[in-house]
């Protein structure tokens, strides 16, 4: 614990972050990407494209692809964050599981 003494602000952040997305792995490695998807369909398909057959979004948030392809994406990190999402995406309540499924259909896109 000793180590933790030195840690400044954002380092503590980071930490907390990712010990969080650690917590959520053992979900994203039995994710079912498949169950995400249908989530995505109908939780998220109305602001963000979330798959190559869709028409049309609001065009305010990015597609799912394009945040797959993001250099520091990580499924487990993105299913931590599903599961208290920023302030303009709606409250969808999601489980450990579903979060982690979405994040594992997500990933599918890169």
């Amino acid at each position: 614990m000793t180590h933790l003494v030195g840690l400044r602000g954002a380092d503590c952040i980071r930490l907390a972050v990712n010990l969080a997305a650690l917590l959520v792995v053992s979900s994203a490695v039995a994710a079912d990407a498949d169950n995400g998807e249908r989530l995505a369909r109908r939780w998220c398909a109305s602001c963000h494209v979330v798959a190559a057959d869709q028409r049309g979004t609001t065009g305010e948030a990015p597609p799912f692809a394009t945040i797959a392809k993001q250099p520091d994406f990580a499924a487990p990190k993105l299913a931590f964050f599903l599961l208290d999402p920023h302030p303009k995406m709606p409250s969808m309540q999601l489980s450990r599981t579903e979060a982690a499924d979405l994040a594992a259909y997500i990933a599918t896109l890169k």
